[in-house]
């Protein structure tokens, strides 16, 4: 006899039902067993590492430091790799499309202050075969600058073993006494007073006072460009060759830049002035190398340039002229090629009578006698 659909259905929804149950309790059942031999495992997993504990600490350092040299092995010389091949890019000068460098985190300024040492003065051991002029173009240097540092002669000969205090720079260490001043430094070694401004900027030497230029007796001052004096028949000071800038006014440059004073230069460009001064006893008349519009005249803060006026060109170029005693623009202004400025002076962070003259383009310093 055939069962009604009704029924049939009500009936497989009671064995399924049961099925169900059946495997909930199975489930239930065998998880509740695995789970307490797990328990009991791990209580006597912590047990025995209890009672012994510190035994192992010697095998896991051993460990340890075999995985850690062996990682070092494995992966050290492709992390070297990698290094030196972005420090051979920034030694290369790679920089970027807008002036900024790839992806080290040096800058040029960092490049040029590490190729100067940090102004730290080395020992030089002579090796056989070399040369007070070979040891020289080694480091970039002139040969009268190492043997000032050394009380040497141009008729002195060097021995291999003996050892060379080399300077960061061309010029003068001298060791201050008592009484000194830059200015009475600066003419010991053949500088005039406007020229002493190279040892106040040059950026590895410290002064007791930074507005007054205050030494200590017993510091050491770099004289950048000095010339040590010789004694002769006639106790006259050493021969200083200064190039005398031209008329101003007078010449066009070729990067249609005129002279903005003249003077003499007393200081040139360099990694630590990136700027050329040049002096002029009489002071005189500062103008515009080029035509464009004033877009700051005064002594803005106080400091450092003094009264400056910077002029931008609408092409790229600004350029800067500083340590002003007086300013005959204001800002917005326009101005001509060879309109004046103001008056050669000495104010800010100044040791005399010049002007701080700067060429810029897109934020970077440029050398002013590329384009003068």
């Amino acid at each position: 006899m055939i069962k009604p659909a009704g029924e049939l259905l009500s009936h497989l929804k009671g064995e399924l039902g049961q099925f169900f149950q059946a495997v909930r309790w199975y489930v239930r059942y065998r998880g509740y067993r695995i789970f307490a031999r797990f328990e009991l495992l791990k209580d006597a997993l912590v047990d025995a590492l209890y009672k012994k504990r510190g035994r192992y600490v010697r095998p896991f350092l051993h460990f340890a430091t075999i995985g850690l040299i062996f990682f070092v092995i494995t992966v050290g010389p492709v992390i070297l790799s990698l290094n030196d091949a972005e420090a051979e890019e920034v030694q290369a000068g790679a920089v970027m499309p807008d002036g900024a460098f790839g992806s080290s985190f040096y800058t040029q300024q960092a490049e040029e202050v590490r190729q100067f040492r940090g102004g730290e003065v080395i020992d030089h051991v002579v090796s056989e075969g070399e040369t007070l002029s070979t040891i020289a173009e080694r480091y970039g240097l002139q040969v009268e600058t190492i043997l000032w540092e050394n009380d040497l002669t141009e008729k002195s000969t060097i021995k291999p073993g003996q050892e060379l205090r080399i300077l960061p720079v061309d010029g003068i260490r001298h060791k201050v006494a008592r009484g000194e001043t830059i200015f009475s430094i600066g003419k010991k070694y053949g500088l005039e007073d406007s020229q002493t401004q190279v040892m106040v900027d040059y950026p590895f030497n410290e002064f007791l006072n930074d507005e007054t230029f205050e030494l200590a007796t017993g510091q050491f001052l770099m004289v950048p460009e000095g010339v040590k004096q010789v004694a002769s028949a006639t106790g006259s000071r050493p021969t200083r060759i200064v190039q005398t800038t031209p008329d101003a006014g007078s010449v066009t440059a070729l990067g249609s830049f005129v002279w903005p004073a003249s003077g003499s230069i007393t200081q040139r460009y360099s990694f630590y002035h990136k700027a050329i001064d040049i002096a002029n006893r009489g002071a005189g008349p500062i103008l515009a190398a080029d035509a464009g519009t004033v877009i700051s005249a005064g002594w803005l803060d106080g400091y450092g340039y003094g009264n400056r006026v910077m002029i931008d060109h609408g092409n790229g170029y600004i350029t800067l002229y500083a340590h002003m005693s007086v300013i005959s623009v204001t800002a917005g202004q326009r101005v001509n090629r060879g309109d004046v400025l103001g008056q050669m002076g000495n104010t800010g962070r100044s040791t005399g009578t010049h002007l701080h003259f700067e060429i810029r383009r897109s934020g970077t310093l440029l050398n002013p006698l590329d384009f003068l």
